[in-house]
């Protein structure tokens, strides 16, 4: 952690929204007049999508039928690390991007699936801001959360999860849904061993909670909407949370535990500017003070 250079974490299993949460912080950024340096988990896996392809085909011929991007062996959690402790110390870091489609990869002239050169973080930045699947990963000797400022976790239900990632891989990468369950299966041990255990070291836990029927959810023909929801806020240190007026905010929510809101699902945007607007603020106030200025 860092008053000089702090460092605010989202992370989820893949569709689990976080893009979405990203963009509420790009939003808080930019009317803040906060500078962010984005950083994007999906650089710091060990492999490109043909390496990962080849690797993956090696390691099932070999019996291991977990071999997955949530896991150590396909990630670069030493150097994810590397980067939050250098970025807290000094403001600066290594960083690179992966190239997921079309769009992304003719700016570089590469095909999409790779990644770009290693280069410098801008030298100018008051936060870094990372959305990705380890944001909290420990392993062996790595422990990238505790570095974190601000660690927060985007959870839906697990069978919430799968739907939505079932429709987007459908949609936007054309696989089936066989090949999309495959994929869950392989993963699950490492869900369940390196991406679980990282919401319980958030500071903040969103999680959605539909209020449909999503008891089997490879058969699931739409994904249950935010107003088919529920959002349940869990804070891991409610003091200093301002309970009565996020209540009478966000109107129709609740308290199911003394740390923890329940508010209705299409209010998560506002939600998250009324949370982490004040928690931004206190983050550049601190750095300020920390500079001198």
């Amino acid at each position: 952690m860092s008053a000089k250079y702090p460092i605010i974490s989202i992370t989820g299993s893949s569709g689990a929204g976080t893009t979405s949460v990203s963009r509420t912080f790009e939003q808080i950024f930019r009317r803040e007049g906060v500078k962010a340096a984005f950083v994007e988990g999906d650089a710091f896996h060990r492999y490109d999508r043909g390496e990962m392809r080849r690797k993956m085909a090696e390691e099932t011929a070999r019996g291991n039928q977990h071999f997955s991007h949530f896991g150590p062996e396909a990630n670069l959690f030493e150097e994810l690390e590397n980067l939050f402790r250098s970025y807290a110390e000094t403001g600066l870091g290594r960083i690179r991007k992966y190239l997921h489609n079309e769009e992304e990869a003719a700016p570089h002239r590469q095909p999409p699936g790779t990644f770009t050169p290693w280069e410098d973080l801008p030298g100018d930045t008051d936060v870094l801001f990372y959305e990705g699947l380890h944001g909290a990963a420990v392993a062996d000797q790595v422990d990238v959360g505790k570095h974190v400022d601000l660690l927060i976790g985007v959870v839906p239900v697990i069978n919430l999860e799968w739907i939505q990632k079932i429709h987007r891989d459908r949609a936007a990468r054309g696989y089936t849904t066989e090949a999309v369950t495959g994929t869950i299966l392989r993963r699950m041990h490492d869900y369940v061993n390196y991406i679980c255990p990282q919401f319980a070291r958030t500071h903040i836990n969103f999680q959605r909670v539909p209020i449909v029927d999503t008891s089997n959810p490879f058969i699931a023909r739409h994904i249950p909407s935010p107003d088919e929801s529920f959002l349940v806020i869990r804070f891991a240190n409610p003091r200093g949370i301002d309970f009565p007026y996020l209540l009478t905010m966000l109107h129709d929510s609740f308290m199911s535990r003394p740390n923890t809101i329940v508010a209705p699902g299409g209010k998560m945007d506002l939600a998250m500017q009324l949370i982490f607007t004040p928690m931004i603020w206190r983050l550049m106030d601190r750095r300020k003070q920390a500079l001198g200025r």
